[in-house]
């Protein structure tokens, strides 16, 4: 337990490979547009515009025990901890992103850096204290769906290579791997499906 605390407490940018939960059939969602109606002002004249909204119609979930019904509870539960964070994560490697590249020198860039990497350790080691093992597992995941690059790459983004093979090195230690890839259509469907239905607000 010690050993996790630590674990949790100095690894503040992403936390650890989802354990495998499934379902009989997870099937391939439906698509039903949801229609809200709205007005516009346009060249003095009001017209009405309609927004759709997509909602994933699956199959009902089916089980083969009540153990797989709790472990697709807690993916639930899970998702919904989790995924706001991959979301911030994205949004600060965007923004850095941009602003990195507005500063005219090197020195400049890795002493921004320096202040970004502080302010996250400052941020999220709070957050990462609370998170289970199996939700920093799933927080890994995700970060690579919300960033199209692994938690590994967005370390090195940040800090470089020799730091982020550390942190690699450091997630080895306790079975996990930052380089660990999402895959909607493999191993992580239930997850997709999961994830898809929490954005939209049906889960």
């Amino acid at each position: 337990m010690p050993r996790m605390k630590r674990f949790l407490t100095f690894f503040t940018l992403a936390a650890i490979a989802l354990v495998p939960v499934k379902a009989q059939d997870v099937g391939d969602p439906e698509f039903v547009p949801m229609v809200k109606v709205s007005k516009t002002l346009v060249g003095g004249d009001t017209i009405q515009y309609m927004e759709l909204q997509n909602v994933y119609v699956y199959p009902e979930p089916t089980f083969k025990n009540k153990r797989q019904q709790q472990a697709y509870t807690r993916l639930v539960r899970n998702v919904k901890k989790v995924l706001p964070i991959a979301k911030e994560v994205r949004q600060m490697l965007i923004e850095t992103a941009e602003y990195v590249e507005t500063l005219p020198t090197k020195r400049e860039r890795d002493e921004h850096l320096k202040r970004v990497e502080a302010s996250i350790v400052a941020e999220y080691k709070p957050k990462m204290k609370k998170l289970t093992f199996a939700q920093g597992k799933l927080l890994i995941k995700l970060v690579d769906r919300e960033c199209n690059s692994t938690a590994y790459e967005a370390i090195q983004a940040f800090i470089g290579p020799v730091r982020a093979g550390m942190w690699q090195a450091f997630a080895w230690m306790f079975g996990a791997s930052l380089k660990k890839g999402y895959r909607p259509d493999g191993v992580d469907k239930l997850t997709e499906r999961v994830v898809l239905m929490v954005e939209a607000g049906q889960l």
